[in-house]
Order: C-alpha cells, then structure tokens, then sequence
C-alpha cells in the first residue's frame, strides 16, 4: 500500500507543490491549512508521516507535535520552517519533531528525508476494514458498527470517532482536550457537556461486557480498560 502523509502547510500555494510531489513519488497526502484541522484529521486516520510547518493559524506546529505524542510517539514529525535559529531546531525536538528542514529547501534533500523517516516505519498491506476487538465486542471502524453475540449497534459519526480514539490507547488515560480537538475541533464547555453524553451512551452500549470499562479520570480524561 502507499504510505500515507500528513502534509500542514498553511502557504497554499506551497503545501499544493509539495503535495503535488509527494504524490508524483507515490505517496498518499492529505493537507491541511492550520494546526486544528491538522489533529482532527490524524486522530481520525492512520498516517505514516506528518511534516508540519511551524508557523500556522489556530495551533503551530510545535503544538500540533505536543498534540500528536500525547497519543502516538511512533509516527515520524518532520518540521518544515523559515526559522533558523538553534533554539528553534532544539524546541522542535523537544516537542516530538523526528527531523527539521528549513526553508527554502531542494525538494530532492526534502525528498530523501522523507524515505530516510518512511524507513522507521511499517507500511503494511492495507485490510479491506479495520476491525478492533474490544473484550466480546468488534467494532468494525470504517463502517461504525459495534457488535458481539448479543448485541449490535451502528454508531453515529462522533460516537465511532470517539471510541476510535478510546481504542488506540486502550489501558491508558486519553485526555478530555484531545478527544475534544480531535472531534469537534475545539475545546470548551459546550463541546465538553456534549462530549459526556456521548461517553454515557458509549457505556450503555459496551455493558453487554462487564470487563469492558469507560473510566472517568477527574480532571484528566477518559481510560478504555479491558478487565481481566
């Protein structure tokens, strides 16, 4: 399968040259213009590679990467910035970032940073449908169906991104604002009542399973747990 991009460039007529040649050397790219769409989409899809320019409306890129690790400290950050003082490069490492190129830079270094960071990665075959089991359950992720002997269940959007999310850190505390950013696109009091009601009904359909567990942590976030 191709090897998938996460491409947050917020000069337009730049982030379509280089997605232009990224695709031209195979690879699938999805760009984003600011940082909050660029978290919603990778907490909602599978990337192999992000590469985030720093200065960008809404969320920078050093935050974006923050972001990013909370939940994922595999998948490769590469920067692309104007800035080219050290203390940049050294806030960019500290942050999550894997490599720094500066900008103007040749697209044949830019290229060949790419596959030296693809290298550290698995591109595996893509499956027809992702399926993850959760105790008796499956829920099958493209398709928003939940499901075990008893029960079956086809969730709403919100309620298939969430659980997503709940599921790729299974057994460890996800936090409230992730979630929030990565659904809604923001983080306030509104969205944070809405997003409770979706966890309670999460839990009513995971009660099928008394190992299955929603956990609330008090000003933290939510934990999946599998009880064993």
């Amino acid at each position: 399968m191709k090897a998938k991009i996460l491409l947050v460039e917020d000069d337009v007529n730049l982030g379509f040259i280089i997605s232009d040649h990224l695709s031209t050397q195979g690879y699938e790219v999805s760009l984003c213009t600011n940082g909050v769409d660029a978290l919603v989409s990778f907490n909602q899809n599978e990337f192999h590679l992000c590469v985030f320019d720093i200065m960008m409306p809404l969320k920078d890129g050093f935050t974006l990467a923050k972001d990013v690790r909370k939940t994922d400290q595999k998948t490769p950050i590469l920067f692309l910035t104007a800035k080219t003082m050290t203390k940049d490069r050294i806030e960019g490492f500290k942050s999550g970032g894997d490599d720094y190129l500066t900008k103007p830079f040749s697209m044949e270094e830019f290229s060949y940073r790419i596959k030296s960071l693809l290298k550290r990665v698995e591109v595996t075959p893509e499956k027809a449908e992702a399926l993850i089991k959760i105790g008796t359950y499956f829920f099958h992720v493209d398709s928003y169906l939940l499901q075990n002997k008893s029960f079956e269940k086809k969730l709403t959007k919100k309620e298939a991104q969430i659980l997503r999310i709940l599921c790729k850190n299974i057994g460890q505390v996800t936090p409230r604002e992730i979630i929030l950013n990565a659904v809604w696109g923001q983080d306030d009091y509104f969205t944070g009542r809405s997003m409770d009601v979706f966890i309670t009904k999460l839990r009513k359909y995971l009660k099928e399973d008394d190992s299955v567990k929603i956990e609330n942590i008090h000003g933290i976030g939510f934990k999946l747990s599998i009880i064993k």
